[in-house]
């Protein structure tokens, strides 16, 4: 016998019987149905047929097991993932790995994001490179009034740097490995001199300008996470390769030293040291732009319309200190509606108090320090006082209360009040301890050393 041939007599004899001929089926319920098909069976009578309606017409719809599939596509050595969009349509797409564990994160991924109506957008942060996000958020995240003018000049000159890093990359696919590369890379670049012959190099780059690029390039990423472009920031695991110091060390202001700087200042920079002082107002972003609308000096409150956090946006109370202080200040702006006119700036008001600001501490010979450090000193006062963090993080107008931690100086105080109350001859003490005597059941006290 040829064992490659098969007939029909040698295969397993199979029957199925038709549908209305199975138990428990019901002729009156298929009455009037039309047929469907041949449902068709191979016995040892080959030519023999059975013949009737299917019963796949009346069966339920079943559910959907699944929500999307893994699977292996011929012709590619990626995992394929399936599943249904909102609307029920199948879609197909490669995961872009072979490990099965991680093609099915990315379909649970793409499940997630379908039940929260973020699929489109996810899908097009993984085709969106890096050069063309930062342009979307340099014109819509980056200029006032999200931002302010110098903010966002900032921002340019970090972004020259980044976008030659990153500017073909994929969006998803930058790792904190590469910007762990780029911080180190840029650490050993020397700054670029223009001169008349063109550009030289320099000193080597500090490290506080290494770190602003760093700040930049979380801040855009974080915009991208919040708009669900990406899933996380590469930014959160990165270590910066050197210590930042004197990146954030605020200078706090005596009374004295106030005092000291307040007579050798113009009148109106004299008036800002006193309203910063007293109140904790941002300068550029909160004081400068004040109109006299926004005073009521009749009840001593400052409304603040714009602010660079959402708290900070309130009416702020003044002491009698700072409601001489704006009151003062009117008089000097006449009849302009700001506080701090200037016919030089477009806006209006003036825009900076560096000049004026450095001049004054050379002529009262005090070491520079910023003129943000007041606003510090305000938060340091407020703590002095026995003002709680709480209430001094609301007075700041702070969104975060760790904020306060750079503003406040008086936590350092209190740890040196703490010291001061140190025991350096703890071990040596003679310490009365209550004790038994043996063979008495009386107690008595007796000098002991530890």
């Amino acid at each position: 016998m040829n064992h490659d041939t098969v007939t029909p007599s040698m295969r397993r004899p199979v029957s199925v019987k038709p549908f209305f001929q199975r138990p428990n089926f019901d002729l009156k319920r298929t009455a009037g149905v039309p047929d469907r098909g041949i449902c068709v069976t191979s016995t040892n009578e080959p030519n023999q047929e059975w013949s009737g309606r299917s019963n796949r017409r009346w069966r339920m719809a079943r559910p959907i097991e699944k929500d999307g599939v893994v699977f292996r596509r011929n012709g590619t050595k990626f995992l394929w993932m399936r599943y249904r969009d909102k609307d029920g349509i199948y879609k197909r797409e490669s995961t872009l790995t072979e490990d099965r564990q991680e093609a099915l994160r990315k379909l649970r991924l793409r499940l997630d994001a379908r039940d929260q109506n973020v699929l489109e957008i996810v899908r097009r942060g993984e085709s969106l490179s890096f050069g063309q996000w930062v342009d979307t958020f340099m014109e819509n995240y980056s200029k006032p009034p999200y931002r302010t003018q110098k903010t966002h000049v900032a921002n340019i000159r970090a972004v020259k740097h980044l976008k030659a890093a990153f500017a073909i990359c994929k969006l998803l696919d930058i790792s904190p490995d590469d910007v762990e590369s780029y911080l180190r890379k840029r650490m050993r670049q020397r700054a670029l001199v223009k001169t008349a012959l063109g550009y030289r190099e320099g000193r080597p780059l500090k490290p506080a300008t290494v770190h602003q690029e760093l700040r930049v390039l979380r801040r855009v990423l974080n915009v991208a996470v919040r708009k669900r472009l990406i899933p996380s920031n590469p930014c959160s695991g990165v270590e910066f390769p050197v210590a930042i110091r004197g990146l954030f060390r605020p200078h706090y202001v005596t009374w004295s030293e106030q005092q000291h700087i307040e007579r050798h200042a113009p009148a109106h920079l004299r008036n800002v040291v006193r309203i910063i002082t007293e109140t904790g107002l941002r300068i550029y972003k909160e004081l400068m732009p004040v109109t006299k609308e926004q005073v009521d000096l009749a009840n001593s409150v400052l409304w603040i319309p714009d602010s660079k956090t959402p708290t900070g946006v309130a009416e702020l109370p003044l002491t009698a200190m700072a409601v001489q202080a704006f009151r003062d200040q009117m008089a000097l702006a006449g009849s302009s509606n700001y506080l701090f006119p200037s016919e030089e700036s477009a806006t209006g008001y003036q825009r900076s108090l560096r000049t004026v600001w450095r001049l004054t501490l050379r002529r009262a010979k005090v070491p520079y320090f910023r003129i943000y450090d007041l606003r510090s000193t305000y938060a340091t006062r407020l703590s002095a006082g026995g003002v709680a963090d709480e209430w001094v993080t609301q007075l700041l107008r702070q969104s975060d209360s760790k904020a306060f931690k750079k503003y406040s100086q008086m936590k350092l105080r209190m740890q040196r009040e703490a010291l001061e109350k140190m025991n350096r001859l703890a071990n040596e003490m003679a310490v009365e301890v209550t004790t038994a005597v043996q063979g008495s059941k009386n107690l008595c006290t007796v000098p002991a050393q530890f």
